[in-house]
């Protein structure tokens, strides 16, 4: 069995590299935010297990309908936490290289819109 740690695995760690191959920890800004992150992910997980449930059951449209949205809507909350994030990390230290191009964002925005 392999001792892999599976929030790794996933990309999900809490610290970041360095061009010296160091790491230093996630601010409590971004722990904040990957938590919150993750959760909203994990609430619409679980509504579109309730959303195949209820198709899986022969619900009614109108169920199907409504849990889709909601799925939608917490997928869509996940993508502007994201985004937020990454613009409040643009504006705390601008001059971060690491830091992702206000354009992209811009265009990331607009994607979930």
């Amino acid at each position: 069995m392999s001792s892999t740690n599976p929030r790794k695995a996933q990309g999900m760690t809490e610290a970041h590299p360095t061009e010296a191959g160091t790491t230093n920890a996630a601010s409590p800004r971004d722990a904040d935010a990957k938590r919150k992150v993750v959760n909203r992910l994990r609430r619409a997980h679980g509504q579109l297990a309730a959303v195949i449930t209820a198709v899986e059951d022969d619900a009614h449209c109108r169920d199907v309908v409504q849990q889709l949205s909601a799925v939608s809507k917490a997928l869509d909350r996940a993508g502007f936490l994201v985004i937020s994030s990454a613009l409040q990390e643009c504006i705390a230290d601008p001059d971060n290289a690491e830091n992702t191009d206000p354009q992209e964002l811009e265009k990331l925005f607009l994607s979930l819109a």
